[in-house]
């Protein structure tokens, strides 16, 4: 399928990391420890008790600063995602307040896409709204067409690891998923009527631009939820021939309409008359009277009435 490559897909590591609690309180005892130390260091006594002491204090300290490094916080629908020494470490998808292994740093590279997240990925439902563009239906009618996607990542090392920037991506491939459904169905139901279109088959088209775009975002870990058409139009340049087209066509479906009705309505008339006996016609008097009738019903303006007082010849 096109915009898929043909790459090993990275499997995701779901961490469960230790309380961060524990690790913090640890880590300030360290800390108060160093500072003590380099207190007592400075009192009058054995030089190489001093030296020993300010010693033990840096290393608590710098201990403590390592330690304090591998605390981490994980709000809800958020993950982190880990590396060690360029290498896959794990995710933490469950919120929280933990500790890692302070060498380990967070990756995104679509850090900064999205406002307050810095190097956190969202595991929310987000909403992409492409903006219009201009294609061509299966007729070949320019159309102007814009999709509202509904989508968030469900596994975090391929998002981060298998494309560039999967924020970006899920906008490239969308944007081809748009076309390439849009030139498979024409804009409006053809006469017969039997087949899909994009005007009157919305849920269908939207279910198939859902897989469409599925199959195409897999790669980056991204489940599609939700694909409609928000936008759908003519393009400028025919909208005016399209409308013509459209009023013509309800106009001759509204006149065969009252065709049918008006030929009914004759029908019955004659039928009741023969029936009742009303009046004797002959073959010429009723062709007069369905044409009149006719005129009558088919007629766009109210039918002035004619008394005549003599008689039809």
């Amino acid at each position: 399928m096109e915009g898929q490559a043909n790459t090993k897909q990275t499997d995701e590591k779901v961490l469960n990391p230790k309380s961060g609690w524990g690790m913090l309180f640890v880590s300030l005892i360290k800390a108060v420890a160093s500072i003590l130390l380099f207190v007592f260091s400075g009192q009058p006594g054995n030089r190489i008790v001093q030296i020993i002491m300010v010693a033990a204090g840096v290393i608590l300290f710098i201990l403590a600063l390592v330690m304090f490094g591998g605390l981490k916080t994980v709000n809800p629908n958020e993950a982190l995602v880990l590396t060690l020494f360029g290498k896959y470490y794990g995710s933490i998808k469950k919120e929280g307040f933990f500790w890692v292994n302070p060498f380990c740093s967070s990756f995104n590279p679509a850090a900064g896409a999205l406002a307050g997240l810095g190097r956190k990925i969202s595991l929310k439902a987000m909403t992409l709204n492409n903006e219009k563009q201009k294609v061509n239906d299966e007729e070949g009618n320019p159309i102007e067409i814009g999709v509202v996607v509904i989508w968030k990542v469900v596994n975090t090392a391929r998002a981060v690891f298998d494309v560039d920037n999967y924020i970006s991506f899920i906008s490239t491939q969308c944007d081809a998923a748009i076309r390439q459904v849009a030139r498979q169905y024409p804009y409006d139901v053809s006469e017969n009527g039997d087949e899909k279109s994009l005007r009157g088959s919305s849920v269908e088209i939207a279910e198939i631009l859902r897989k469409e775009i599925q199959g195409r975002v897999d790669i980056a870990g991204i489940e599609i939820s939700e694909a409609r058409i928000a936008h759908l139009a003519y393009a400028p340049e025919i909208a005016a021939a399209m409308l013509q087209r459209q009023q013509a066509s309800a106009i001759i479906a509204a006149r065969q309409k009252i065709v049918d009705g008006a030929v009914s309505m004759v029908e019955m008339a004659l039928k009741k008359l023969n029936e009742n006996d009303v009046v004797q016609l002959d073959e010429e008097r009723k062709a007069a009277m369905v044409s009149n009738l006719l005129v009558v019903l088919c007629g766009n303006k109210d039918a002035q009435p004619v008394v005549n007082s003599g008689t039809l010849y």
